[in-house]
């Protein structure tokens, strides 16, 4: 407790991609994203786009909204999985880019990546050494999936979100947050390719074995699981009963693995904020997309009590219970 979020912006880009574009350019069978995942449509970055400048036109909207100029931000944590590059950080050309003299660096925790970034950089601010915080979730996934995968390619889309945190209230912050991992997992969902243990070869690259990969199935499974029991500790840990969080921001990954999870949870379906339709799977900007739309339709205020639930690969999960 201690922190506030005092700005809040977002970023998607031009392109949108439709279910019948994807149909028609690759063959993908009419009707079955949407029966399978609730997604109409995703946006890609354009050629010239890559993460960093996802994440940068996001913040630069964010610290517009907090008042607040890039020369007062004193640090800057990305959770992305999708950097410009192996080295530097995305947050080191976040950095430069914005003209900013502080620390920065990546979370690398996939879908989970903001809410990770979002509880690391609420220690610096809460601790004072942070005055101005600027933590963003962004990803490029159309750079990274095989574009022929009907069960992967369709289900991803390209965004960034950004908030600036600062010196809150003692009624402020994050009332409980549970972070968690599990790698024995990491086979369900990953990239063989392309790090040091398997440097990419051409041969790679041929067989598409640089592109991600994903075991839907147990996926699917655990996800329902690990988020459930992930906002269950940290509803009784903290003695909050469903009904009292005001809403609920789950990560937008699949409309049947929200609507599993909250109904086992009993959450009401009025206090859920979605738009997976329109973004699909965007990763780490996921929850701040979604937290950014939110506040502007009005449905978070000062003094209420917001969830916000991270799940993907790692296996990663992380869920808070955040007073506004």
């Amino acid at each position: 407790m201690g922190f506030q979020v005092v700005g809040c912006g977002s970023y998607v880009p031009e392109t949108v991609v439709t279910n019948q574009e994807l149909e028609a350019s690759y063959g993908f069978e009419p009707g079955w994203i949407e029966q399978r995942t609730g997604i109409l449509s995703r946006r890609h970055a354009a050629p010239h786009e890559a993460t960093s400048d996802l994440c940068v036109a996001a913040a630069k909207r964010a610290l517009a909204d907090a008042g607040v100029t890039a020369d007062q931000i004193d640090l800057v944590v990305v959770g992305t999985f999708t950097p410009d590059f192996q080295c530097p950080t995305t947050a080191n050309l976040v950095q430069s880019k914005l003209g900013i003299d502080c620390p920065a660096f990546d979370l690398h925790a996939a879908c989970s990546g903001f809410v990770y970034a979002l509880a690391t950089a609420a220690q610096f601010v809460v601790t004072g050494n942070s005055k101005l915080a600027l933590v963003i979730g962004g990803d490029c996934n159309s750079r990274i999936v095989n574009p022929y995968d009907m069960k992967t390619a369709p289900l991803f889309g390209d965004a960034a979100g950004a908030v600036v945190l600062a010196k809150g209230t003692d009624s402020q912050g994050l009332i409980c947050y549970q972070l968690g991992s599990d790698g024995t997992g990491a086979d369900l969902l990953d990239r063989p390719c392309g790090g040091s243990k398997s440097p990419a070869t051409p041969a790679d690259i041929e067989q598409g074995r640089t592109y991600l990969r994903m075991d839907g199935r147990n996926v699917f499974k655990w996800a329902i699981k690990a988020i459930t029991n992930s906002i269950d500790v940290v509803l009784k840990q903290s003695g909050t009963a469903v009904d009292d969080v005001n809403l609920y921001l789950l990560h937008q990954a699949n409309i049947r693995i929200i609507s599993h999870a909250t109904e086992d949870l009993g959450i009401p379906r009025e206090k859920l904020y979605n738009n997976l339709f329109h973004y699909g799977n965007t990763s780490g900007a996921s929850i701040p997309l979604a937290l950014d739309e939110a506040i502007k339709a009005g449905r978070l205020s000062r003094g209420d009590t917001t969830l916000l639930a991270g799940f993907g690969a790692g296996l990663t999960w992380g869920t808070c219970l955040m007073r506004w």
